[in-house]
Formats: structure tokens, sequence, C-alpha cells
């Protein structure tokens, strides 16, 4: 029998009209948007379902809003299906999808921090100050030198899979890099839009702001095992608080989660919330992944037959 690990999406996987198939054909889906829009004190699931862009976009919006989703389809496959993961694993914000999901984490708490964790990360740097850029086949170990001989602060963001890395730092320091990236052989260099140079030193502020936050926030063991972003570990009750407040400000391992994941014998990975893109980072990192994407019922449908 195939081990199953579900994989939870990061901030950048919000859309207009996200969820809104599997709330009017699922009172579990509409029970999970009714606890965020109470938890909240405004209306989440309008704001997903009808947009606008711009304002869902947000960072303190688009944060409770993919995490809203995620766990209320994660919810819905394992009612659905009978399906309980092996394990899981989430890209940044993603991880607190993990952690609601193996139930360490209270939903309500998880919406309202992360909340509040997207308005830290969005004021720590100055407007316009900051930026974000995806190398393209480049060695992880090469971009990283670059980041030592350019001027300034960029660093290692995200290690998304094997030829891709994102780059965060001060907008000068960034540009610099790029141009030093294409230089030794980049195939592609794209800046991304951001509101704030996430997952790098810069973000300190916010991943102080957070800690005081984290410390009033109940951690129980989970049901399944959850790999951190910080350091592919196993994510404890007792070590959650340090490890979800160094992740605002450090590198994010997905490509290395991937590969945890493969190595605990996960043969099948169920992408829950907005977006594949996570599917196409695991296939470039581990080839004969099995790989299955929900977030309309078709996709619900998909995985009752085929799991």
């Amino acid at each position: 029998m195939s081990k199953i690990a579900f994989i939870f999406p990061g901030q950048g996987a919000q859309y207009p009209g996200m969820g809104r198939e599997l709330w009017a054909e699922f009172g579990l889906v509409r029970e999970y948007f009714a606890r965020a829009d109470a938890a909240l004190g405004f209306s989440l699931s309008k704001l997903c379902f009808e947009g606008p862009r711009e304002e869902l976009t947000l960072t303190g919006n688009a944060q409770p809003a993919i995490l809203t989703l995620s766990c209320a389809v994660a919810a819905l496959v394992e009612a659905e299906t009978g399906i309980v993961p092996a394990a899981a694993a989430g890209l940044s914000l993603g991880e607190y999808s993990a952690l609601v999901a193996a139930g360490m984490l209270d939903f309500e708490a998880a919406v309202c921090l992360v909340a509040r964790r997207g308005r830290y990360m969005q004021e720590a740097v100055a407007a316009g100050a900051g930026a974000m850029a995806a190398i393209f086949g480049l060695e992880a170990a090469a971009v990283e030198e670059l980041c030592r001989q350019v001027d300034g602060i960029v660093e290692p963001a995200n290690y998304n899979c094997p030829g891709q890395l994102v780059v965060s730092g001060e907008k000068q320091a960034v540009a610099a890099l790029a141009a030093a990236a294409k230089e030794a052989g980049a195939r592609r260099v794209q800046f991304l839009e951001v509101s704030a140079p996430f997952h790098c030193s810069l973000l300190q502020p916010a991943a102080g702001k957070l800690a005081r936050d984290l410390q009033q926030i109940e951690f129980r063991p989970g049901r399944f095992p959850v790999l951190s972003n910080v350091d592919t570990a196993e994510v404890t009750p007792e070590g959650a608080r340090e490890l979800l407040a160094r992740q605002v400000a450090s590198p994010v391992l997905w490509e290395q989660c991937v590969r945890g994941l493969a190595a605990m014998g996960v043969t099948t990975m169920v992408e829950v919330g907005p977006g594949r893109a996570l599917s196409g980072l695991v296939r470039k990192t581990v080839k004969d992944m099995r790989l299955f994407n929900v977030e309309t019922p078709r996709d619900v449908s998909k995985v009752k037959e085929e799991l």
C-alpha cells in the first residue's frame, strides 16, 4: 500500500474564486470558512470567492485565505476518502496548514496567527526597499557563493527544487545578484512580484513579533509527522514555537523536505489547497512520485477513485 503525504501551498497560490465550488458542494468546507470568518471578524470567504484580487493578494489576507482553504480541503479529503496521511509538509505559510491538519495546532488560532504573521512580514521592510528573484539553471552552491560576493544583503530564501533557488534581500543587492547569476550561466532569472523580501535576515523584526505571539499558542502532539521548513526535522510540540519564529527570516528548505518525505517511504503526494505549483516542484525533485492536486469537487472525486 502506498504511503501518502499531504503537501500544502504557500503565499502566491491565492486567486479570486478559490474554493467557491467546494464551498457550494460540501458542508464541511462551508463550516471551515464560517469558522475563519468568525475568528477574523470579517468575511474572508467573500474575499476568497469574489476578490478583489488586489485585496486578496495583501499578505495579511492572502495567508489566512490560503490556510483556510488548505485546511478545509485536507479535512474534506480525509472525510471523503478515509485517507489519513503518513506525513505532511508545507511551503512557508503551508507549514501552518500542515500543523492544523496534523492536529498540532488549533484552526482558529492558526487563522488569526497567520493574519498577524502576514502583517508583520509586510511591515518589516519599507515598500520598494526589498526584492526577490528566482534563479534557474545554477547549482545551489553556486548561487550561495554569488550571494556572498555581492555587496549588500541578498540571501537564499527558497530551495524549491534542483536548479531553482529564490534569493531575497535589498533591492540593489538582488539586482546585482541577478546580473552575476546571468554572467555565471543561469538559464533564466525572474524577479518575483512580492510585497516584501521574505525569508531573509531583513525579516528579523517580523520574526521577533511573531515569536511573542507564538508564546501564547498551544501545540499538541500530532497525528502524523510534519517536516519543518527550517531544518527538515519533524516538528515537535516543544520545538514548534522556535521553528515557526525562525522560519520567517530563514530560507525555506522545500527541496530537502520533499526528499525527506520520500526517504520516509512516501510514494504519493496530495497537494491540498489552491494551485498546483508544489506538484511541479516535487516532479523536478523526485521523478517517480505519484501526484494529485485537490482544489475542486472533480479533484476530490479523482482522489476518491484512484487512491
